[in-house]
């Protein structure tokens, strides 16, 4: 290997190396910084914390509800003489008694209640999923004003370059007498609203950045940096196709099909009401012999057993139960069915605005923004030369930055839009599995809840 090819190599290795040690770390994408705020908001949010353990205090009183009652120990003196207290060989009636009950539900009752139990705790812990969906939507959402914030001031910056070209221009051809004064100060005029919009631009991005770092649950006056540009992801599913999906996933709708059980469990739990519970006993009497006038007792010990139970005689009060229960399925089974009808039509919404807001965002792309840019090129051209007024110049301008406007926060609401979508079926659709056409659901799948059942398909 010559000199020269040595020399080569380690240039070219320099150069490789180089960039890497002055830029440091490759900074995220903008999607690896996205995951990363919605990880450590489902980490830290003391809401989120609150409703999962609420589901696990519901759990862990459910465990509790499918267990007997603790039984009874009994311990007692029987009939003992009032003049001789605690002396049991005076009178053959006395002796020291040893009891345990346990009380017993009729059969079919403890596993009903523990059903209650657990469907109630299984709702809860639904609502959990369904707030981190929310949560994470929320997340989301203020990402993405924050993007629209950033590029919003960026354009203004340009713009505000623009403008001091403009005026410079302006004043240029003033003092030639190719201008007048009206047009300076209108340049002027137009400069300070740039910088008052910048102005409150900055002060939207600091409100921001309060609201995305109290949904973090970190100091409102974290700085967040800059993130690099979103793209848009094609939604490959149909309304349809989302809306069997929202059936499977969305943990609103498992919510409430656990309420619906549980009512289900109350209704039959309430039905046998109508059956006694029982009260088994048993009690052991040691005696001791006793010498009397009447002859002599040997004193055998003895033992009873015994069962009670109540009497349901008072069947309105069970009939009621009945009722409530009943009442209680059917308002579970209609919430259900009609967050089953708000989800479709959200869903049905958010597609058609994905459809109309890509359209438009590929409309502003590649047709109106370009020929606005040519626009105020050929105006600037044309008012240097004395071509064109200073209001063409600046109506070419100002629509171009409206352009602009339109653009980032079509863009921003179209990623807001993918977020509802998300939370509104219970899926990621930003991976190819969950974009990927969904496979046909049986008839019974697609026509949703049994009334009379209430059970989810």
């Amino acid at each position: 290997m010559t000199m020269k090819f040595k020399a080569r190599f380690v240039l070219m290795f320099l150069a490789l190396l180089v960039p890497r040690l002055a830029g440091g770390e490759e900074k995220p994408s903008a999607s690896a910084e996205l995951q990363a705020f919605v990880t450590t908001a489902l980490l830290n949010n003391p809401e989120l914390k609150s409703s999962e353990s609420r589901w696990r205090m519901f759990a862990s009183k459910a465990r509790q509800t499918g267990s007997l009652e603790d039984p009874m120990l009994m311990i007692k003196a029987q009939n003992m003489p009032v003049r001789e207290p605690f002396v049991f060989n005076k009178d053959s009636q006395s002796a020291k008694v040893v009891g345990i009950s346990q009380q017993i539900p009729f059969w079919g009752k403890r596993g009903l209640r523990e059903k209650m139990a657990m469907s109630e705790a299984e709702s809860y812990r639904w609502a959990y999923e369904e707030r981190k969906l929310e949560l994470a939507r929320m997340v989301k959402e203020s990402c993405y004003q924050l993007w629209e914030t950033d590029r919003e001031i960026d354009a203004v910056d340009k713009s505000l370059q623009l403008m001091n070209d403009l005026v410079q221009w302006t004043e240029v051809k003033y003092r030639v007498g190719q201008s007048m004064q009206q047009d300076v100060h209108k340049a002027g005029l137009e400069k300070s609203k740039m910088i008052e919009m910048k102005i409150a631009l900055r002060q939207q991005r600091k409100s921001l950045e309060a609201k995305l770092n109290y949904l973090l649950y970190r100091p409102l006056a974290t700085p967040v940096e800059r993130m690099s540009g979103f793209t848009l992801p094609k939604l490959i599913r149909s309304a349809d196709e989302l809306n069997r999906v929202a059936l499977e996933h969305r943990p609103q709708l498992r919510s409430l099909g656990s309420l619906v059980e549980k009512g289900e469990a109350g209704r039959r739990l309430a039905r046998k009401e109508f059956y006694p519970d029982f009260n088994l006993s048993l009690e052991y009497m040691i005696r001791q012999p006793v010498t009397g006038d009447m002859g002599t007792d040997a004193g055998d010990d003895m033992f009873s057993a015994g069962v009670t139970f109540n009497l349901p005689v008072w069947r309105e009060k069970r009939q009621a139960m009945v009722a409530e229960s009943m009442a209680e399925t059917a308002m579970s089974t209609d919430e259900l069915n009609a967050l089953k009808n708000s989800v479709a039509l959200t869903i049905y919404q958010d597609v058609a605005d994905l459809e109309r807001l890509a359209g438009t965002v590929d409309l502003y792309k590649n047709s109106m923004i370009p020929q606005a840019e040519r626009s105020v090129e050929a105006s600037l051209i044309a008012y240097r030369v004395s071509k064109a007024d200073f209001g063409m110049v600046l109506d070419s301008k100002i629509a171009l930055w409206n352009y602009q406007r339109e653009l980032y926060r079509m863009e921003a609401d179209y990623l807001m839009k993918m977020a509802e979508l998300e939370a509104t079926t219970g899926i990621d659709l930003t991976n190819a599995a969950a974009l990927s056409p969904a496979p046909e659901k049986s008839e019974k799948t697609a026509k949703g809840i049994d009334r009379t059942s209430g059970t989810l398909p």
